[in-house]
């Protein structure tokens, strides 16, 4: 049985999104997800284009899933994690469940826990014994170590490495290249940039960049 599936947010990032579950269904023997559509209250002139070249509708705000019947499920395509937070606690108001999102070109490895609205692009890696919180995007060729703990709306931008016995907490953004060495912590809303080297614990609420991170 196929699920009604809508993808919150028609930019860029959404559109990623929505290639995963296309991807998902094509890899089926019968496909999984009936593609609704996209949910964005202020979609860009230039991405309801995109999205139209999809040949996916844009189906209205995301009020759209208050009349919405409750086996429809939504993911939440947006990048920035503290966006999809506040996004993500409006959804919470309604009665339709986060769906999950694995790639079948991303591994997951055995005694993975992962909570709703996990999303896994193609070529993200996950060892053995994480623990993933709600609405956590791993994005192309992004890599989790053992023992590691992702909580809720953590995102791991492409390339970026998080090595084993990690804890990032909710909201930290791991910037494409950046990486997270053995053991380390990275508090609330905190951002590693773009090719950082995290080599001590980083506080909540900073951004640090740059080789070691500063």
């Amino acid at each position: 049985m196929t699920i009604p599936l809508v993808v919150v947010g028609c930019g860029g990032h959404g559109r990623e999104v929505l290639t995963i579950a296309r991807a998902v269904n094509a890899a089926a023997d019968r496909p999984r997800w009936q593609l609704l559509g996209f949910l964005d209250d202020r979609p860009a002139e230039e991405n309801l284009k995109r999205v139209q070249r999809l040949d996916v509708p844009h189906l209205g705000g995301l009020d759209w899933l208050r009349d919405a019947p409750t086996d429809t499920h939504h993911v939440i395509g947006i990048g920035d994690p503290r966006v999809r937070r506040a996004v993500g606690q409006r959804l919470d108001r309604y009665a339709t469940p986060a769906a999950s999102l694995v790639h079948p070109a991303a591994t997951i490895g055995p005694d993975i826990e992962h909570g709703p609205g996990f999303v896994a692009f193609a070529g993200a890696r996950v060892t053995t014994n994480v623990t993933i919180g709600r609405h956590v995007h791993l994005n192309q060729n992004a890599t989790v170590g053992h023992d590691s703990v992702l909580a809720d709306y953590v995102s791991v931008n492409p390339l970026a490495a998080v090595s084993g016995d990690c804890q990032l907490a909710e909201g930290v953004l791991i910037g494409t290249t950046a990486a997270v060495l053995q053991g380390l912590r990275v508090g609330r809303d905190s951002t590693v940039g773009a090719g950082a080297c995290v080599v001590r614990d980083v506080p909540e609420g900073v951004v640090v960049k740059g080789v070691p991170a500063r």
